[in-house]
C-alpha cells in the first residue's frame, strides 16, 4: 500500500467511527422507550433511560420538554446517585426515588452547570422534570410515583 492509500483508509475509518457516534447520539436522543408514569392525579410521560449510555446523555442538548414530560432513569439496583447538567440546556428539578417509589429528595437544578445533585440515601431511580413542576404540583418527598418498577 501506498502512503496515500494509508492515510486515505485512516481518514476513512476516523469519518466512519464519527458517523457511528453521531448516529448513535441520535438513537439516544430521543428516540428512548416512554413510560406513563403518576405522581397523585398527574400523568407524566417520561422517556425511560435504562442503559449506561442513555443515562449518560439524559435530557443533554434538549432545547424544551413538555409540561408534563420527562425522563426517568432507571439504575436497576440501590445506588448512591448524583446527577449534574453538563450540556443540559433547560432547568430542571430531579426526584430521586427509592424502590417502593417513594420520592426521598427533590432537587432544583440550574442548566450547564456541574454541580452535584444527590440522593439523601440510595435510590432505584430519578426522575426529571421542569424546574418547579414538583413544586407546582403539591408533590414533596414520601409522595409516591405509580408505575414503578418500570419492566
Amino acid at each position: 500500500m501506498t502512503k496515500i492509500s494509508i492515510i486515505a483508509m485512516q481518514l476513512f475509518s476516523a469519518a466512519s467511527l464519527a458517523l457511528i457516534s453521531t448516529a448513535s447520539q441520535a438513537q439516544i436522543q430521543g428516540k428512548l422507550p416512554v413510560k406513563q408514569l403518576s405522581a397523585g392525579i398527574y400523568v407524566i410521560r417520561a422517556e425511560v433511560a435504562a442503559s449506561p449510555a442513555e443515562r449518560e446523555q439524559g435530557l443533554m442538548s434538549r432545547t424544551k420538554m413538555g409540561s408534563n414530560e420527562g425522563m426517568i432513569f432507571d439504575f436497576g439496583a440501590p445506588a448512591k446517585v448524583c446527577m449534574w447538567m453538563k450540556n443540559t440546556l433547560i432547568p430542571l428539578s430531579v426526584a430521586f426515588i427509592d424502590q417502593e417509589g417513594k420520592i426521598v429528595n427533590i432537587e432544583d437544578m440550574q442548566p450547564e452547570t456541574l454541580d452535584s445533585h444527590c440522593g439523601n440515601r440510595n435510590v432505584y431511580y430519578a426522575l426529571e422534570m421542569n424546574l418547579g413542576w414538583f413544586k407546582q404540583k403539591n408533590i414533596k418527598p414520601g409522595t409516591k410515583i405509580e408505575g414503578l418498577p418500570l419492566k
